[in-house]
């Protein structure tokens, strides 16, 4: 949650879907927890009221995905460890149907080398908003033909912070984390890697140029969400692409 950028301190007037509480909530409050500053009254009842609208529009695209028997996944990550860039190499061996809703500040560079590659895509420009939030998204689903979908992903704004504490209405999140980031960074963002269904190790090629310990990582992971899958990906080896892929399409059938 921003302090101080006021990607948070935000209103929309869109209609209100009934749900239960999502880990949107569980983050915030972790958020807070870890911010003491942000620990006045009215701060947390504007940042409840926000987190309450957002979830029932979370809720409102879950349903939606639904509808059309869509798979959506919410990818996240710092900027640079190669969402758009996997999506690209996903493009050449997933079994299943994509799009993607892309995220960034500006331009519709990240669109563009999607559209590139055959798959349909919407760039969602957040302005000064270093997050996706379930209404931009929800605006972002009218521009994606579902009904020709398997699975929709949404690349969300590189951040390891914010992300993590907005619902935006997909059914997974998948987390990367590159080796020229170092390990660490699963230990420092503990909110985020908590919601991964998925971590992804990108950019392993370059192990032999960066002080990455891989087996650390995975315990790191895996002691922050017990159980969670982490796969090491290199996308000049198309094999490890696939393993992403076959992730992804047994989620699709056995969901």
């Amino acid at each position: 949650m921003c302090k101080d950028c006021g990607c948070s301190i935000t209103d929309h007037h869109h209609h209100h879907h009934d749900h239960d509480h999502s880990h949107a909530h569980q983050a915030a409050h972790e958020t807070l927890h870890h911010n003491p500053q942000l620990n006045d009254k009215k701060t947390i009842e504007v940042i409840s009221k926000i987190l309450d609208k957002n979830d029932h529009e979370a809720a409102h695209n879950r349903a939606h995905f639904d509808a059309h028997g869509v798979l959506a996944i919410n990818l996240m990550s710092s900027p640079g460890s190669g969402k758009t860039t996997l999506l690209e190499h996903l493009a050449d061996v997933a079994p299943f149907k994509f799009g993607v809703v892309e995220g960034d500040l500006e331009t519709n560079r990240d669109a563009d080398r999607i559209k590139a590659k055959g798959i349909p895509a919407h760039q969602i420009q957040t302005g000064s908003a270093c997050h996706l939030d379930a209404f931009m998204v929800h605006d972002g689903l009218h521009a994606m033909p579902l009904d020709e979908l398997d699975v929709c992903f949404v690349e969300n704004v590189g951040n390891l912070v914010c992300p993590a504490s907005y619902d935006v209405g997909t059914h997974l999140n998948v987390v990367l984390v590159s080796v020229p980031e170092g390990e660490d960074k699963i230990e420092k963002y503990p909110v985020m890697f908590r919601q991964a269904d998925l971590v992804l190790i990108t950019k392993t090629d370059l192990l032999p140029y960066f002080d990455f310990d891989v087996e650390h990582a995975r315990q790191a992971a895996r002691k922050i969400k017990p159980g969670v899958d982490v796969l090491e990906v290199n996308t000049k080896e198309i094999a490890t692409v696939q393993k992403v892929a076959e992730w992804i399409e047994y989620k699709r059938k056995f969901r």
